[in-house]
This record gives structure tokens, sequence and C-alpha cells, in this order.
């Protein structure tokens, strides 16, 4: 018996496209998970295994994330860019001191298992998709931290959980955003990798939540996510997903230039914004909902969500041209009003500080040296 098939036998439990949606309560379920005490299975989520003697150095040079000198253990984050510097693939990291533990969407996990599995040439790496590991996720310092501790795989001796740096702006990354008090900081999200023998009688005593209250703490942490997040024209920049996934000072690697470009020089065209919707309507927007701004299209829902305190709440990529005031949600000839909070300013970008050259026309005038 699978877990999936343990969690769905459990009352008013709903599976939806082979994920457990929820189990009748999405709101409970977020109070639990959000205080510790609830899993959640991650049925949306794979495992991708790299191993081989080259894999830290390799997965160096080939993504945004500085991973060469990882111990077991030690959590981090990549994404995978095209030459122009758009989000092509993002992955957690998790070394255990003999394989790399990929944590990938499950709809971006075929693609970038594939494209990596083209980028070994002659390095000593081997990449393995594992379908028959399964995930769990949690927070942090609550009861059902030490049991799903328990129940996570250790095929090298070190536990497979692996913590989110989300929490916090990691080594070589960059904020963007200038909130006095960034809700990630409370964002202890870990992802416990478990193997298909293990016992499901050993979360018996665990409350479970389905993936809508992951959903709706990840989207008040304000956190990006492949499946909802990128498309086809992402940059990091947009999302704020330099705090975690990118380090600027690394080695080179494909898309470095645009990075350092934009970071250095530029501004992002688009910016992420999280939205607090009118909820008098009981209408929730879907992803990809066109945002106004009185009458002009200036973006659209990435992700959206009930969450248990702050009601109903949403992520849009904005236009940087946005105005940063409130803004308008359309549902059918629904008018869904907005508040917005600025997670990226459209001033981001453009930090190296490099003066600016008198115009040669505006110069005043020397002295001729033909007549000095």
């Amino acid at each position: 018996m699978t877990l999936l098939d343990s969690f769905a036998a459990r009352p008013a439990a709903v599976v939806a496209d082979g994920v457990l949606a929820h189990l009748g309560d999405p709101l409970r379920e977020q109070r639990d998970l959000a205080r510790g005490s609830a899993v959640a299975l991650l049925g949306d989520r794979a495992v991708i295994e790299v191993s081989g003697e080259d894999r830290l150095s390799w997965l160096d040079s080939v993504t945004s994330q500085s991973v060469a000198r990882l111990r077991a253990g030690d959590s981090t984050e990549l994404l995978v860019l095209d030459p122009q510097g758009r989000v092509e693939h993002a992955a957690g990291v998790l070394e255990d001191g003999a394989s790399v533990w990929l944590i990938a969407d499950a709809e971006d996990a075929p693609g970038l298992s594939t494209w990596l599995g083209r980028m070994v040439f002659r390095s000593r790496v081997t990449v393995t998709p594992r379908p028959d590991l399964e995930l769990l996720g949690f927070f942090s310092g609550g009861d059902a931290e030490p049991v799903v501790r328990g129940a996570a795989a250790s095929p090298n001796g070190t536990p497979l959980v692996w913590s989110d740096p989300w929490v916090a702006v990691q080594t070589g990354g960059h904020q963007y955003s200038a909130a006095d008090a960034h809700p990630a900081a409370a964002y202890a999200w870990r992802v416990a990798i478990v193997g298909a023998d293990a016992e499901a009688s050993a979360l018996d005593e665990v409350a479970v939540a389905g993936v809508l209250a992951a959903e709706a703490l990840r989207v008040a942490a304000w956190r990006p996510r492949w499946t909802t997040e990128v498309d086809e024209r992402s940059l990091p920049h947009e999302a704020d997903w330099i705090r975690s996934a990118v380090h600027l000072n690394k080695g080179c690697y494909r898309g470095q230039e645009t990075v350092a470009k934009v970071h250095n020089l530029g501004h992002p065209p688009r910016r992420l914004a999280a939205l607090h919707l009118d909820g008098s309507d009981a209408v929730l927007p879907e992803p990809g909902a066109p945002v106004f701004a009185g009458e002009s299209e200036v973006g659209s829902i990435t992700s959206v969500a009930r969450h248990y305190e702050d009601g109903p709440i949403a992520l849009a990529i904005l236009s940087r041209r946005a105005p940063t005031g409130d803004l308008t949600v359309r549902v059918d000839d629904v008018e869904i009003s907005a508040a917005q909070q600025v997670i990226v300013p459209a001033d981001a970008g453009a930090v190296a500080d490099v003066p600016r050259l008198t115009r040669l026309s505006r110069r005043p005038e020397g002295q001729d040296p033909r007549k000095a």
C-alpha cells in the first residue's frame, strides 16, 4: 500500500488527478500544517537522483547555484536558465554524501531529467528519475517533525530531508523586496523523501493535510514555484528568486550574462506582487485571470488560495510599469478588488554604482590644445 492509498482511506479525503487535494477542511489543515502538527503528501512533486563523483562540480557548472562544496545534509535550490537568462527548470537540492537529490515539480521533472542527461557528456555522473520515492512536506518545530524524519529514506546514512532555503537570503543571493517583515522568515518548510517501503502505520498518529493547504501557505510566504510562476518569459529577478536560487558571484553558467546585466545595470520587465482579494463575492479567480489597473491590463494571476487567516490571496506577475496601488481581477463579468503588496519593486536591479558621464555635447569647452 502506498502512502497515497493510506492517506486516501482517511475520512473525507479527496484525491484529484492522483494528488491528495484535501481531507474535507482545508483551512483546518492549514492551521495544523503551519504549527507543525501535520504532514502533506506532495504528489505534485517528483525526485531525481544525481550520482557519481563529479555530481557537485558538474551541477555547479550547468545551473545557477553554487553547489560544488555542499556537504552531506546540506540543502539549497537551483535554476536551469536558457542562454537569455529565462527560467527553464527549477529544483530543490539535497546532498547526502553520495548522491544529490533534486526535488522538482512533477510537470517539470521529465524535462529537467532529460536536459540534465544531455549535459553529462564525459562527466562521471548518472541522472536517474526516482518515481518509486514519495514526498512529505511539513513545517519544522512541531510534533510531526520527529515522526517524518524517522520515516525519511537514508540510503547513504543521511536522512533525506530537504530544508527550503526560501526562509532567508542565501549566500550569493540578493533580495529585491523591501518589506520590513518578509513572510518567508516564518516559512520553515521541509520535504522528506520517503521510500516505497515506508511503513504508513508509522504516520498513523500524525494529522494529514492536502496540497491545497500547502499551496496556501506557500502563496502567503510569496514563494515562487515553477508550475505557477514560470512562463516562457520568466527571469529569476521578476519573482525575487535570486534570494534563494541564484549565486551572483559563482563562475560561468548558461544565462549568467543576462542575470548579471539585469541585476547590475537594468530592471526586470515584470515584477511579482501579492494580492489580497475581496472575498465578498465568494469568487476565487483561476491562475491566468487578468489583472487590471483601471481599464489597462497590467498582468495576470499566477497562484491563488484561501488562507486560514488572510482570506483570499494571490500572487500575480505584473508589468514593471503597473501602478503600486489597488488593482482589480476580472473573472468573466465579475470584478474583484485586489489590494496590492509589492514584492519586487519597479526599480529592482541596477545595483551597480556606475557613474553617470556628462554627455559630450554638454561638457564645458576646454582649451584648444593648438593654442596652448
